[in-house]
């Protein structure tokens, strides 16, 4: 119940778009960290089979 208090409040002194805005942008940045990960991987992976390759 506290968020939603949190919520309203916010959403009143800022205005509703721009609570919306904010919870975009860290959803996107969540969804941008996790790519980032998966790129390392795929990188990482990429890397140890060239490896295998030249050996």
């Amino acid at each position: 119940m506290a968020d939603y208090t949190v919520l309203i409040n916010l959403i009143s002194n800022v205005g509703f778009p721009i609570v919306i805005a904010i919870y975009l942008l860290h959803q996107f940045e969540r969804k941008l960290d996790t790519l980032v990960e998966n790129i390392q991987i795929l990188s990482q992976a990429i890397e140890k089979q060239t490896q295998q390759k030249k050996q």
